[in-house]
């Protein structure tokens, strides 16, 4: 198959109005690839801002690791000893670990599974979790957790950092990496001098194509979400996961602690399959497992 042909089909079929594509092998890019649009009109470029959904809980692992080699935090320690807020209706033992590795028991304790929107402020977010009892006992069962865990663990990094998560994220990660356009939680007057750059998605069933209401909206993307709100080009997110091979985010002996195997053979309940997981990142998962290096 020749490059991007793939993505030309899925415009062809009406499933997505564009995309971009970047590969690097061993520090060298081998494609760096856009077509379609990036919002209706609007022709997709290398420098677009695509929202990365659940590759910004890669982010958010790398923040929290940070804290842990500063000796800032302790991932057996219960997260309410940083958040005392959490420590109620059962989530008294959930530690930072559980959170780490989608095994907390508060797989929907912001009712995202159930449509529950993201739309208010970051605090009432993490209001409405810490209000929310424990589904399961922490560490017997596994579940992914969409939104919930990587939101209390934003918020533990920002309570021991003392900066606010989008604000840490931008300038221990983003900015030394060269991730200049990279935001979890975009200031809408950063958005409005982006302007058209910004990608914005769109519902394509029914053979039409129209914007998605809620997702892009000036409060929603400024709202830092740390388990899916990410924005910003292709080429730059994949400097994080360089930097994790090449270093220049974490030192070698973190990288390996974390991308190693800490859940093992245990069912997926939100997904119904076997996952492994390292601390915040997923390891050769039913979707990209036939992909992944023994690491």
């Amino acid at each position: 198959m020749r490059s991007g042909e793939g993505l030309e089909r899925g415009m062809a079929d009406g499933l997505h109005i564009g995309a971009q594509c970047y590969v690097a092998h061993r520090g060298e890019t081998g494609l760096d690839l856009t077509i379609g649009e990036v919002q209706a009109g609007v022709p997709m470029a290398p420098d677009s801002m695509m929202i990365w959904f659940s590759m910004t809980k890669a982010v958010t692992a790398v923040a929290v690791a940070r804290e842990w080699e500063r000796g800032n935090l302790d991932l057996e320690a219960p997260a309410a000893r940083y958040l005392p807020e959490f420590g109620t209706r059962g989530k008294e033992a959930i530690t930072l670990r559980h959170l780490l590795t989608h095994t907390a028991g508060i797989p929907n304790s912001d009712g995202i599974m159930e449509g529950a929107t993201w739309r208010e402020s970051a605090e009432e977010n993490l209001a409405r979790i810490c209000a929310a009892p424990l589904e399961y006992v922490p560490g017997t069962r596994a579940g992914y957790h969409p939104a919930a865990g990587m939101t209390v663990l934003g918020a533990v990094v920002a309570a021991v950092s003392g900066t606010a998560y989008t604000e840490y994220v931008r300038r221990e990660i983003f900015v030394p990496l060269g991730m200049d356009d990279c935001w979890v939680g975009m200031p809408e007057d950063v958005q409005e001098r982006y302007g058209d750059r910004i990608g914005r998605m769109h519902a394509t069933d029914g053979g039409a194509i129209r914007p998605l209401r809620g997702v892009d909206s000036p409060r929603a993307v400024a709202t830092p979400m740390p388990g899916a709100g990410g924005r910003g080009p292709m080429r730059q997110l994949a400097r994080l996961y360089e930097a994790l091979l090449h270093g220049g985010v974490l030192e070698p002996v973190t990288v390996a602690a974390i991308s190693a195997r800490h859940r093992t053979g245990m069912i997926d309940e939100t997904f119904g399959v076997v996952a492994d997981w390292g601390l915040g990142l997923a390891i050769d998962t039913t979707a990209m497992g036939p992909h992944c290096s023994r690491r």
